[in-house]
């Protein structure tokens, strides 16, 4: 969780508040022996909240942001407004915004500001999102997710690490000669670092089993793409047919396809 200190400030409120104190309240029944039915009985909660709880290990774990669907209020950066004028209407909020092109309602517009959206700092990125950047091409992120990638990965060692990996494994994707001795590289620094999953990457690549395939996979151009394509092709015209017709005709089909 290193990176999420180092990313957007976490979702701040009453309800955040609320969650780390259950938290709190709950590890220090857990810390005096107290059992998960008496921890579940004592607050008033369900028992699969009070496992949740038990697990993580850091209460900003726990506080999610509200994951809201976008809106044509969005634009509009409202929450600049009310830093500059806090007792703003909504209605004054309406006029200006329409001004500007918005084509929404009143109900739209108030909806959005009962939801917290206006106040609301931005809420931390969630680790959905960031794998989502790390795993794009930087040249496909914009200016602003770039600096939030180089911010997040400087964080702390095993961030910077594991970024470093992703982007030399992805180099070996393109094939090319040399990329058996590459991966073999790449795989023994990474089981000499301290980044359990990407352990147990390595182990799923087979590397011990069927090392001739994959060596074959990064170095030739070469791929069985069509042939697949072909077999769901076959499979998906058999199962149009099914019950209808024999081989005959479904040996025309595939020819004739």
């Amino acid at each position: 969780m290193c990176w999420a200190t180092a990313g957007l400030p976490p979702q701040a409120g009453i309800r955040a508040a609320t969650t780390r104190q259950r938290w709190q309240q709950v590890h220090d029944l857990l810390d005096k022996g107290v059992g998960l039915l008496e921890c579940a009985r004592r607050p008033n909660l369900g028992l699969n909240t009070i496992k949740r709880y038990a697990r993580i290990s850091e209460p900003q774990r726990l506080v999610r942001a509200p994951q809201y669907q976008p809106t044509l209020v969005d634009p509009y950066h409202l929450r600049r407004r009310r830093q500059q004028d806090p007792a703003i209407g909504a209605t004054q909020l309406l006029a200006e915004i329409r001004e500007l092109g918005y084509t929404g309602s009143l109900n739209l517009l108030y909806r959005y500001i009962t939801q917290g959206r206006v106040e609301a700092d931005r809420p931390a990125l969630s680790p959905r999102r960031l794998t989502r950047y790390l795993l794009t091409r930087p040249d496909q992120l914009t200016d602003h997710q770039r600096t939030l990638v180089d911010a997040l990965t400087r964080a702390c060692s095993e961030m910077t690490a594991l970024d470093g990996f992703i982007n030399s494994f992805a180099a070996l994707l393109t094939p090319a000669s040399g990329n058996d001795d590459r991966l073999t590289a790449w795989t023994t620094k990474v089981k000499a670092t301290d980044l359990p999953h990407l352990h147990t990457f390595t182990r799923g690549l087979g590397l011990d089993r069927d090392r001739d395939a994959v060596n074959a996979a990064l170095t030739h151009p070469f791929h069985n793409g069509g042939t697949e394509g072909v077999n769901t092709k076959t499979k998906l015209i058999k199962r149009q047919m099914y019950g209808r017709a024999g081989f005959a005709l479904l040996r025309h089909r595939i020819l004739l396809n």
